[in-house]
């Protein structure tokens, strides 16, 4: 009865009505072992008398307690918890989260102070003022069609994407688009999807989770080698053309037309957007999509130009499968929230969206060149690829660099990287990539000479194993 003791000193600490505050502190022994299996509680008016409260607030607690499953009353043996209700694991099993690293390379987000936070605010207030009834409600599982419309007429007018709007369908980001589009495409038979190669280890785990078999098509400095692609077998290739992740590479124009080309012989392009609308030495080359419509997905989002924790993307489809991701959304989760949905809309009509990627990147660019040129001084062996466009490079290390140990180098002198082995399914030369949006100039210099003192030490260690300690090239 210990466990129930402590009830007489714990009961008038905090708030709330007698009875619900039983409810909780009895919940909470059985939860974490104090209270047992089969151990009997008092009687209701014993109990009572204990903690100095009507027999009422026991009965209560004891009846809501029962409802739920903790406890089970027996005519002549009482009140008694309830077998098969499992204690919480001790607290002393909780680990603790790993410090964040002072200088954060990794790819994949873009400067998240740069958000717009004033504009974002008032595209929801004028969303929320202009939004009829029916908006909020439970509507076409594929988008509002305000948002629809915009993202048609943006994509066509920024990106010249073929797109309108019943073949818009807004997702919760790539990776759902992605996730919905391998369900449909598994129902027609496609189970082999053709990927990049080196690609992204996140894109990777998602389609092996779904079951995809992937089939690996390197990648040369004019992008995906399309004829390596009509050798593979594969009838669907994802590829990442404007600036592809992690070698930075733009897909050529020749690459684009046999691109274009295979698919119109029957294959079908997914095409991830990802970082077309950072480009630095020209404009962005449209998307591969208007080469051909009816045979490419293109997948779009807010991750890199807004933020990742909106969770708003979209997809737009070949008439043939937008019914099918239309109702494979509907499954999911029923549609994207209305009001992120009705905002970005406002934010595309007033001109807001525009307008913040002017302003974000002239901010990206200083920060490429602030860390191209630290990077050049403190580790000059490394190949630079991918400068013209995005938010990342991709930096080839010489031969004789362990990647691992160059990456868990770095990461003790506080700096993370992106390893690129693990999204790699053939052979490859160490690389890394290395993220630049969110780190003012300043600390990007800082890091890259860290990097060079994990370069040091990588080539050495290198050097022990094999037998020839000698310095860097």
């Amino acid at each position: 009865m210990g466990a129930v003791r402590e009830l007489l000193v714990t009961l008038g600490d905090g708030g709330g009505e007698l009875a619900g505050r039983l409810t909780r502190e009895l919940r909470a022994a059985v939860r974490d072992g104090r209270l047992v299996a089969g151990e009997r509680l008092p009687a209701s008016r014993a109990l009572a008398a204990q903690l100095g409260v009507s027999r009422g607030v026991v009965v209560e607690a004891y009846e809501q307690l029962a409802a739920e499953g903790y406890l089970v009353g027996r005519r002549g043996s009482g009140t008694r918890v309830a077998d098969g209700v499992a204690a919480e694991p001790p607290r002393a099993d909780v680990r603790v989260a790993a410090a964040e690293p002072r200088y954060d390379l990794k790819p994949g987000s873009p400067d998240l102070g740069a958000f717009p936070r004033a504009a974002w605010a008032a595209a929801v207030r004028r969303a929320l003022q202009g939004a009829a009834n029916r908006d909020l409600g439970y509507g076409d599982p594929a988008g509002l069609p305000q948002l629809r419309r915009e993202l048609a007429a943006y994509l066509g007018r920024v990106r010249a994407v073929a797109a309108r709007p019943e073949r818009v369908t807004v997702v919760s980001g790539v990776g759902q688009g992605l996730a919905l589009l391998t369900q449909v495409l598994a129902r027609h038979g496609r189970r082999r999807i053709a990927l990049e190669d080196p690609g992204s280890p996140g894109t990777l785990e998602l389609l092996r989770a779904h079951g995809v078999e992937p089939v690996g098509v390197p990648v040369d400095q004019e992008g995906l080698v399309v004829r390596e692609l009509a050798a593979s077998g594969a009838e669907v290739v994802l590829v990442t053309p404007a600036h592809q992740y992690p070698t930075g590479v733009a897909l050529s124009a020749r690459r684009r037309g046999e691109l274009a080309a295979w698919a119109r012989a029957g294959g079908l392009v997914v095409e991830d957007d990802y970082d077309a609308e950072f480009r630095y030495d020209r404009e962005p080359l449209g998307a591969v999509q208007g080469l051909a419509p009816e045979r490419t997905v293109y997948l779009g989002s807010l991750s890199k130009t807004l933020a990742p924790g909106l969770r708003l993307g979209w997809a737009v489809l070949p008439g043939w499968l937008a019914e099918d991701v239309r109702e494979a959304k509907r499954y999911a989760d029923l549609g994207t929230g209305a009001v992120d949905q009705l905002a970005f809309a406002a934010l595309l009509e007033s001109g807001g969206y525009d307008r913040h990627l002017r302003a974000v990147r002239p901010r990206y660019r200083a920060r490429r060149d602030a860390l191209v040129a630290a990077l050049r001084e403190h580790l000059p062996p490394a190949r630079l690829h991918g400068v013209a466009a995005g938010l990342h490079l991709y930096a080839e290390l010489p031969p004789g660099t362990g990647e691992s140990g160059f990456v868990e180098a770095a990461l003790r002198r506080g700096v993370r990287v992106a390893a690129v082995a693990p999204g790699r399914l053939g052979p490859g030369p160490a690389a890394v990539t290395l993220g630049y949006a969110g780190l003012a100039e300043q600390r990007l210099r800082e890091g890259a000479a860290l990097l060079g003192e994990a370069y040091r030490e990588a080539y050495r260690e290198v050097g022990r194993e094999t037998g020839r300690e000698t310095g860097p090239g």
